[in-house]
């Protein structure tokens, strides 16, 4: 039998950087969670001060992060598929929360046009080495609809939520798609590590999403199509879990759970993470 997850009582870590303790406020209307307090907009970027980000990096010492860099770069050519099977042509990609610009590189290489916004310093410092101009944030690109707007484990980051739904909402070109991946505090590895369960990640991570609050995320005018799983997110985030309850570097009991958490995904159809897509209302077709 899974293991329940009790989430008013639940208190989380910020294991990365300060070591304070945030709950997790359950909204029974959305299916979703809400880290409380959340630190304001001047204080967020404190929380990402760590080299141990792997996100905003390119380092790959360290097994964690060896393994992060290498499912990286074979996600990235199952992302351009997905992009490309949406839209059925290239286009104009707006990339958000772009990190040191891997996606928006292969994509341009693959002749996409690319945008991308990313506020950590440090990464767009490493995108632009690889010249992928990269904007702080979404104020800064202006009114420009795309075909295609990508976030790629970025949205329970976004602060001001409904309005920052909205503002992507409104770039998107009718008949353009929306891609999101998120992690799912459903899934059986959320539900095994509790408090200690990586993905939850807070303060970085503001909101914590059910499939059901996915798919309500959007206006009429944004249809939700499907939702997609992302079988190696339970290994990774499975072994920082461990790190974080146990403290080993390494656990094969994580690869197991990593491993559990996909086998019972496949009948419930809650994985750690997914990828749910969307396609905005073209009222003239």
């Amino acid at each position: 039998m899974a293991p329940t997850l009790h989430y008013s009582k639940l208190k989380v870590k910020d294991h990365l950087v300060t070591g304070e303790y945030f709950e997790l406020a359950y909204d029974s209307n959305r299916d979703m969670l809400r880290t409380t307090p959340q630190p304001d907009a001047k204080e967020l970027g404190n929380y990402y001060e760590s080299d141990a980000y792997i996100s905003h990096t390119d380092e790959n010492k360290g097994l964690l992060s060896f393994l992060y860099q290498t499912i990286k770069s074979y996600s990235l050519k199952k992302k351009l598929k997905l992009i490309l099977s949406l839209q059925g042509t290239t286009g104009d990609l707006l990339d958000i929360g772009a990190g040191t610009g891997d996606f928006l590189k292969v994509a341009k290489k693959h002749h996409w046009n690319v945008t991308g916004v990313e506020p950590n310093s440090n990464a767009r410092e490493l995108a632009g080495k690889k010249t992928i101009h990269l904007h702080p944030g979404l104020d800064s690109i202006g009114d420009k609809q795309y075909d295609v707007v990508t976030l790629w484990h970025v949205l329970e980051h976004l602060p001001d939520l409904d309005n920052t739904l909205q503002k992507i909402e409104s770039l998107v070109r009718p008949g353009g798609s929306i891609v999101i991946a998120v992690p799912n505090f459903k899934s059986y590895d959320a539900r095994f590590y509790k408090e200690y369960w990586a993905a939850f990640d807070a303060p970085r991570h503001l909101w914590h999403f059910s499939k059901n609050s996915m798919s309500q995320l959007f206006s009429e005018d944004v249809e939700f199509k499907n939702s997609l799983p992302m079988i190696f997110d339970s290994f990774y985030v499975s072994l920082l879990s461990e790190k974080y309850k146990s403290g080993a570097a390494f656990s094969l009991h994580a690869i197991l759970i990593g491993f559990w958490s996909n086998v019972l995904g496949m009948r419930s159809k809650e994985y750690s993470s997914h990828i749910y897509t969307f396609k905005k209302v073209d009222l003239s077709s």
